[in-house]
């Protein structure tokens, strides 16, 4: 029947339009994949947000600390310096299948999904390491769909231009662990003080499982919480076939060493520098905030991390950590000006305000060496030159107005040279300089030193009385040991953009000559004698076995010790925050601070002597007068001079005057004495 044959056609024809329908759809979604996949492989992936954050780099290159809100810094290590132990472990917890999918777990999303819409909400998710990572580099932790699609591209474009090792390495590089630490060395090292590489078994298990909850899991806050989770990790490994469940066993029974959170090695190094430097360049370098955090720059500063590390360690030995008194330290190149260290407080953590930078502390005596070098270099007057220590009334302003100062402890040394009142830091003899050479004068060579604090032209500014920073003392001494030349501190070398190009270039700095190389060199010589016997320092020289100047200052709230090698011009000071008055004991902390400090520092630099300018003549002197001392005065020291200050006439207390040597004796006399000196000196740097 005609009727009945036209159906199977008809069919026929259906089958034949829907077939070519279908492969045409097929032949769509392969080209539509395919674009997919090309447009994916070809688009870049976003900057990471690591990626975005600025580097503070240190003297040699290396990374100190990144500028981001979250503080998150990690140290890289590649995939084979970490523990096998530890990638078995973050696999079997986390990402079992991890070499076979393609970044996606299939069968983890189906059941996932089936328990959200059970409970209609996100109540699980199945998140690979690929997705993890994905979310961590490039988003937020939002749970909302549209990062899910996000996450989703980026987890495909990982897996198309990167190996499964590369983004195992970048995982296990960025994942957080808790307490600051981002990446497994950073881990490693704060919870168990070791590399990634030495991991056991049982501090693996422990660390593949803080990721999951960092606070929840932390062996710190919630130990009975990172235990189960150690065990849970331990039998994953067991199920996976990583371990057998004897070693699981075995492991989960050990007794880990944890070692304590607030332990000196854990501290973040440099954090008061890093914000020194942060308000340097957005306050002077024309870098704003956003680009500092989200530019990619590559700060390069003069940072020494040894001798920074030297500073903390100093610091946290010479300090009580649970006392609130309050400390500082900063140090300069003198030849460059490079801050080579920075400790800015006793603990960061506690306490962010960096005491180096202070402008509120006297100074005290420490700030007298700037005045001897105003007179020193004036030459009005020479480290002979003598003043009676004794009770005094000065009077300034034209008779209006009066200044009384005291010695400690009430003690007065009648008749004394400059030095002897460097050496017992003696108050009299140091207001008696100021009222000869004029308040205004020692101003004014403050400034030129680098003290730019507001100081106040008065007799009482000889004890320092004005208020400084340790930042511009460590200059102003800086200028002493670098021959009478100031070079200012600097902290940023140079800083470059992400793709390497320069955005700030330090200039040279020839340094300016503020006093003549001789005079800073005469006040260097006094200065030595603060650390004999004597001095006020005495009590620490035995811990320095190298040529050291410096000085001492002591307030009712503050105490110093400022001084320098050739190489480093140190400050450091001791107090509290709120004015409250110190006390003997802490009136001591200052000086074996920075004689630690010095000596760890310089541990690999050899003893050098301060050179000798020419200009400088020396000789051997009646310390009771200053006159040229003859054979027969019983107490002969050697003193050293700016050419043309040198005393000329000789001592007529003792002898007859008529047997006093000629010019050429009196000089060789003075070589020896000097050699003398020199040996004593050697003696006490290297083999006492």
């Amino acid at each position: 029947m005609p009727g009945s044959k036209k159906q199977p056609q008809k069919r026929k024809r259906r089958f034949v339009r829907l077939s070519a329908f279908l492969f045409a759809l097929l032949g769509l979604s392969v080209i539509a994949g395919g674009i997919l996949l090309a447009y994916l492989f070809i688009t870049p992936l976003p900057i990471a947000e690591t990626d975005r954050y600025s580097r503070l780099l240190d003297s040699q290159g290396e990374l100190l600390a990144t500028f981001s809100t979250t503080g998150h810094t990690s140290e890289q290590v590649a995939l084979s310096e970490i523990s096998p132990l530890l990638i078995q472990a973050t696999m079997a917890v986390e990402d079992r299948k991890f070499y076979d999918h393609l970044g996606f777990d299939v069968k983890g999303m189906a059941r996932a999904l089936l328990v959200n819409l059970r409970h209609m909400d996100r109540k699980q998710g199945a998140s690979t390491l690929t997705q993890q990572l994905a979310r961590n580099l490039y988003l937020s932790h939002e749970k909302t769909w549209t990062r899910k699609l996000k996450e989703a591209k980026f987890t495909a474009q990982l897996e198309m231009k990167y190996t499964k090792d590369q983004i195992l390495e970048m995982y296990l590089n960025e994942i957080y662990y808790g307490h600051g630490a981002y990446g497994i060395e950073s881990a490693s090292l704060l919870y168990f003080g070791k590399s990634a590489k030495d991991l056991s078994l049982a501090e693996s298990a422990m660390l593949a499982g803080i990721p999951k909850g960092p606070t929840y899991y932390s062996p710190y806050n919630h130990m009975d919480n990172a235990l189960k989770r150690q065990r849970i990790v331990l039998n994953a490994m067991a199920e996976t076939g990583f371990i057998t469940q004897t070693e699981a066993d075995r492991a989960a029974s050990s007794k880990l060493a944890i070692l304590p959170q607030d332990r000196q090695e854990n501290k973040v190094i440099a954090s008061y520098f890093r914000d020194y430097v942060r308000s340097l360049v957005t306050s002077q370098l024309n870098i704003t905030e956003e680009q500092l955090e989200q530019g990619g720059l590559n700060i390069y500063t003069t940072l020494d991390p040894r001798v920074q590390q030297a500073a903390e360690e100093a610091v946290a030995s010479g300090m009580d950590s649970k006392s609130e008194l309050e400390t500082a330290l900063v140090s300069i190149d003198p030849r460059n000006g490079h801050i080579k260290a920075m400790v800015g407080g006793k603990n960061y953590r506690e306490n962010q305000y960096n005491h180096a930078l202070a402008k509120t502390r006297q100074p005290g005596s420490s700030f007298k060496p700037i005045m001897y070098l105003t007179a020193i270099n004036s030459k009005e007057m020479t480290s002979t030159t003598v003043f009676n220590s004794q009770p005094t009334l000065f009077h300034y302003d034209n008779n209006r107005k009066t200044y009384q100062p005291s010695n400690f402890g009430g003690k007065y040394l009648g008749e004394i040279p400059m030095r002897e009142a460097i050496a017992a830091s003696d108050n009299i003899y140091a207001v008696n300089t100021i009222m000869q050479l004029g308040p205004d004068k020692v101003v004014d060579m403050a400034k030129k030193m680098g003290i730019t604090s507001p100081l106040e032209p008065v007799p009482s500014l000889a004890l320092g009385t004005s208020p400084v920073s340790p930042l511009e003392m460590a200059s102003a001494y800086a200028v002493m040991a670098n021959n009478g030349k100031r070079v200012a501190p600097v902290a940023v070398l140079r800083i470059t953009d992400a793709a390497g190009r320069s955005v700030y270039e330090a200039p040279e700095d020839p340094g300016e000559q503020v006093v003549e190389p001789a005079a800073a060199y005469v006040m260097t010589r006094m200065m030595e004698g603060v650390f004999e016997n004597g001095g006020t320092g005495n009590r620490v020289s035995s811990m320095m076995k190298r040529p050291v100047a410096g000085k001492t200052g002591t307030t009712d709230t503050d105490a110093w010790l400022v001084g320098y090698t050739p190489e480093l011009a140190t400050a450091v000071w001791v107090g509290y925050d709120k004015g409250r008055e110190i006390s003997k004991v802490d009136g001591h902390r200052a000086a074996p601070i920075f004689a630690n400090f010095t000596e760890k520092a310089l541990e690999n630099v050899p003893p050098k002597i301060f050179p000798i300018p020419d200009q400088v003549v020396s000789a051997y002197v009646d310390p009771k007068n200053g006159m040229l001392a003859g054979p027969d005065c019983p107490d002969k020291v050697l003193e050293v001079f700016v050419k043309g200050t040198e005393p000329k006439e000789y001592c007529a207390e003792h002898g007859d005057g008529e047997k006093q040597p000629k010019g050429a004796d009196q000089t060789k006399a003075a070589k020896k004495q000097e050699e003398r000196s020199w040996w004593k000196d050697f003696k006490r740097w290297w083999v006492e």
